[in-house]
């Protein structure tokens, strides 16, 4: 871990094969910690998280509250609706006003695209020592439950030492609205980077062309891919295409929000198309796993026989390993800030 230089954590388009690396091995150490007796560890003593979320959350949020505390660290919540936003105060000063009260760690939500990397750079200028990790940034990026999802598939692979190389020539299928889906970028980061093969899947609508070439370069504003060789991605529209062969399939929420953006025809359209079924995942050819980032519309893009199949479902796999991924990566800030 001593090769850690990340002060921040907001996309994993800056993440190196190393960076993974260190985040799978330690969130291994800490989902192997005993069940019974003190869960506690005195890591993070002293050390204060807040949780700066705008935006509706069950998972990340309870989650990187657990993870907090099981490390011994203090946590501070806010809501937006009571505090001094609504007087008019500033998103930045609100980040400041926490970090006053020695916030040492902000996991921040917010429905634009960028507000994190804006919040840790105006506080980086002002000298302040604190950590922002994002916790989902409209569009843009979700990295813990990238790393999350990268973890829960690296730990099916490879149960006793999941790293990187578990995923390397491995085939992912990414099915449903990748267009409106910070997971899915992030996924599209962390899975390449660790040399699996991306297939997307998904209509037109909500899987345009361009996504073919989304880790061709950095994003705007990172100078250089720290991963000299990534895994492909390629685009197919049909399910029956895309499955066979497959090592693992994710599927997306369909967001109905976007069904008034005439985007969509009907649900049950969708679901014939592009829902996930038992009949559907014997097209890869062999039992392989299934997973969401939640929440799950039932009957859309999972049939909920296949949601409840513990022979194949890994999605509550997924939410075990949220307060692990999570530990390790507060950790892994804390001990980058001394």
């Amino acid at each position: 871990m001593s090769g850690w230089d990340h002060r921040h954590v907001i996309d994993l388009s800056a993440f190196s094969t190393d960076d993974f690396t260190t985040v799978l091995e330690l969130a291994q150490r800490f989902r192997n910690l005993p069940v019974t007796g003190t869960r506690k560890l005195p890591a993070l003593q002293g050390r204060l998280m807040t949780t700066l979320f705008f935006e509706a959350s069950t998972r990340t949020r309870s989650s990187f509250e657990l993870a907090a505390r099981r490390l011994s660290a203090d946590v501070q919540s806010f809501a937006p609706g009571s505090s001094s936003l609504v007087k008019g105060e500033s998103l930045l000063d609100t980040a400041r006003t926490y970090v006053a009260m020695g916030a040492n760690l902000l996991v921040v939500r917010h429905g634009c695209a960028g507000v994190p990397q804006i919040l840790a750079e105006a506080l980086d200028r002002s000298g302040d020592r604190v950590a922002v990790l994002n916790a989902g940034d409209g569009l843009h990026s979700h990295p813990s439950q990238g790393l999350l999802d990268l973890f829960t598939l690296a730990r099916h692979f490879s149960p006793d030492a999941p790293s990187p190389e578990a995923l390397r020539g491995r085939r992912v299928v990414i099915v449903g609205d990748v267009l409106h889906s910070r997971v899915a970028r992030s996924n599209l980061w962390a899975l390449t980077a660790c040399g699996a093969e991306v297939v997307l899947c998904g209509p037109p609508t909500l899987l345009p062309d361009q996504f073919a070439d989304f880790v061709a370069a950095p994003p705007p504003g990172q100078a250089v891919d720290p991963v000299p060789h990534r895994g492909p991605v390629r685009l197919v529209r049909s399910l029956e295409e895309a499955l066979p062969g497959a090592d693992a399939v994710m599927t997306l929420r369909l967001q109905k929000e976007r069904m008034h953006q005439h985007l969509l025809t009907t649900l049950e359209s969708y679901h014939r198309c592009y829902g996930l079924t038992h009949d559907r995942l014997a097209l890869c050819g062999r039992p392989v796993p299934v997973l969401h980032p939640g929440p799950v519309n039932r009957g859309v893009e999972l049939a909920g026989a296949l949601l409840d199949d513990p022979a194949c479902s890994l999605v509550e796999e997924q939410v075990r390993n949220c307060i692990p991924v999570r530990m390790a990566l507060l950790y892994l800030l804390a001990a980058a800030d001394g």
